[in-house]
């Protein structure tokens, strides 16, 4: 059976106990870094035979993963934090075995995105992620346009060092509206900061962004999906904080 197994995004406390019964009776754990995963592993004396499984080697790597599950292995996949499958390896696997009619499950656990999501206090109903920001400029503005378009929450991964550009984009398309850099989760310098683009723009120019960071685009309200506008935050309120 394969089992997809989420790992802490930051706190190695939020590994579930299930993930690590799991952990435990696996033949193998497939690794998105085996380097990385063995600190995790260490921490939680688990001692498993660990094999790589990450962009550049899946496609040959799941074809071996399918025969150790055809012939009645178990198989843990982890990546370096959060959930297999969301913009990390795992769905490539999880495919095969559908198409194979071999047995999976996906353990509940810790998500970056729906961490951010909550914690930036926009609308969670429906929501739209999109995974990395582009790299190009004209892309990364087509999909930064496609979000302000939108009547959902829009959430992404950013990179602190393309960060600045993003929020310059922000500032001069949308002025008006709020948007969340949620960064660090879980770690010690966890940050949620709220403002406009040009906002948190002024902020980290003075203060450079470090560390992992989702970039998140809040819904139009009510008054901006009739046409009128809208403030820039809920209720023409704006809030900015530190969680820790």
């Amino acid at each position: 059976m394969l089992y997809l197994v989420p790992t802490p995004i930051g706190n190695l406390g939020d590994i579930t106990l299930r993930a690590i019964e799991v952990l435990k009776a696996a033949d193998v754990i497939a690794c998105e870094d085996t380097r990385h995963s063995l600190r995790l592993l260490n921490s939680l004396e688990i001692r498993k035979m660990l094999v790589s499984y990450h962009e550049h080697n899946e496609a040959r790597r799941t074809a071996e993963l399918i025969e150790r599950l055809r012939a009645g292995e178990t198989v843990a996949v982890i990546t370096d934090a959060g959930m297999p499958g969301i913009s990390d390896p795992g769905h490539r696997l999880l495919r095969a075995c559908i198409a194979e009619g071999i047995a999976y499950t996906v353990l509940p656990g810790p998500s970056a995105v729906l961490t951010a999501l909550v914690g930036s206090g926009f609308p969670a109903e429906s929501f739209y992620y999109g995974g990395f920001l582009p790299v190009k400029s004209g892309q990364r503005e087509r999909e930064i346009t496609h979000a302000i378009q939108r009547d959902e929450t829009s959430v992404f991964f950013e990179s602190p060092h393309r960060l600045q550009k993003t929020l310059d984009v922000c500032a001069r398309l949308c002025p008006e509206r709020v948007v969340c850099v949620a960064r660090e989760l879980t770690k010690t310098f966890e940050e949620y900061r709220i403002g406009t683009g040009a906002e948190l723009g002024t902020h980290y120019t003075a203060h450079p962004a470090k560390g992992e960071i989702v970039f998140l685009m809040r819904a139009k309200t009510k008054e901006e999906r009739a046409g009128g506008g809208g403030a820039a935050g809920d209720g023409g309120s704006r809030v900015e904080w530190l969680q820790r």
